[in-house]
């Protein structure tokens, strides 16, 4: 039998192996994360109001981000002449958290619990959900922490206060986020069509600190000037759901909406916004694998963390989250 390759070491080749998010080392021992980023999965979506399969988000994501994992020196961008992601940054996955179908307090719980772990290793959460509800245990896990923006990037407000007795499911947590006292105000962007919010969850977004642009508000202003209306001197914390983009890119998702960004008007926005705020967090949610057979859906998603996580730490050197 042929050992050709495995005199200098596995090849490691992005389909074989353990899908980690990028082929980083795992870390199960939460006490024991030493590292700069550190990715957590969330694979719950009993928050969801209409089409379920979020849970395999995680699991997507993490598969898909396998083909950015050649073994390069890190990245290297021609457009920018820069290299990110380099060898000097650590970044490993935990795995996920651990979720009880049906059980959404005690989900939520578990999520919050390995975010806080992130914080307290002083490194930068990555959440990739799951439903968008599991952003109401990230933000929570802030507590006591300095206050901080949140960019949410999202096709829906998720602004509701409670339907039908549910105030913790997918479209709940930008109020929950309002609610909490290390969440400054807020700047939602890519609001389009018909939202889960009605006319007053607008006001009361506004009354309470929301910065609310459409994506075609979004683009009459460009990325830069996007990131322009988020205050100044603040830390910022992004929450991405993948339905901000079109759905002809992302079909891959519970609730699509039509008229979303394409991927670089998000991806410089979340450049330009890396350059001028430290980030202090970052959770990308609602990608439904099933609803997307080519898994484009996955690799879009995989890609814009990556290449985002390469932004924070260019703009900002060994970063860590500014908040142990």
């Amino acid at each position: 039998m042929s050992t050709h390759g495995y005199e200098s070491g596995r090849l490691d080749l992005p389909f074989v192996g353990v899908a980690t998010f990028g082929k980083r080392p795992l870390v199960q021992d939460w006490n024991a994360i030493d590292a700069d980023v550190a990715v957590l999965g969330a694979p719950f979506d009993a928050g969801t109001q209409w089409r379920a399969g979020a849970r395999f988000g995680p699991r997507a994501v993490r598969e898909a981000s396998t083909l950015f994992s050649f073994g390069h020196a890190g990245a290297y961008d021609h457009e920018d002449d820069r290299t990110y992601l380099g060898s000097g940054v650590r970044i490993v996955d935990i795995g996920d958290a651990d979720i009880v179908h049906t059980d959404t307090t005690q989900s939520h719980a578990n999520i919050e619990t390995g975010v806080r772990r992130i914080l307290a290793a002083n490194a930068l959460p990555v959440v990739i959900g799951g439903d968008h509800s599991v952003n109401i245990p990230c933000i929570r896990a802030f507590e006591g922490h300095e206050p901080f923006h949140i960019l949410q990037i999202d096709a829906h407000l998720d602004f509701v206060d409670e339907r039908h007795g549910v105030r913790a499911g997918h479209g709940n947590p930008m109020r929950r986020a309002a609610e909490q006292p290390q969440v400054s105000s807020l700047t939602q962007v890519g609001i389009r069509n018909v939202s889960s919010t009605a006319r007053e969850g607008y006001e009361d977004a506004r009354a309470m600190g929301s910065d609310i642009l459409s994506v075609r508000q979004a683009r009459t202003l460009g990325p830069s000037g996007v990131a322009a209306r988020i205050p100044k001197d603040v830390p910022v914390y992004v929450t991405l759901d993948i339905d901000a983009f079109c759905p002809s890119i992302a079909p891959g998702t519970g609730t699509p909406s039509h008229g979303g960004f394409l991927y670089y008007e998000v991806l410089e926005l979340l450049q330009n916004v890396a350059r001028s705020h430290p980030i202090v967090g970052f959770d990308l949610v609602e990608v439904a694998p099933d609803y997307d057979r080519t898994g484009s859906t996955a690799i879009l998603a995989a890609q814009i963390a990556l290449n985002f996580l390469g932004f924070i730490f260019d703009a900002h050197p060994r970063q860590r989250s500014g908040n142990g």
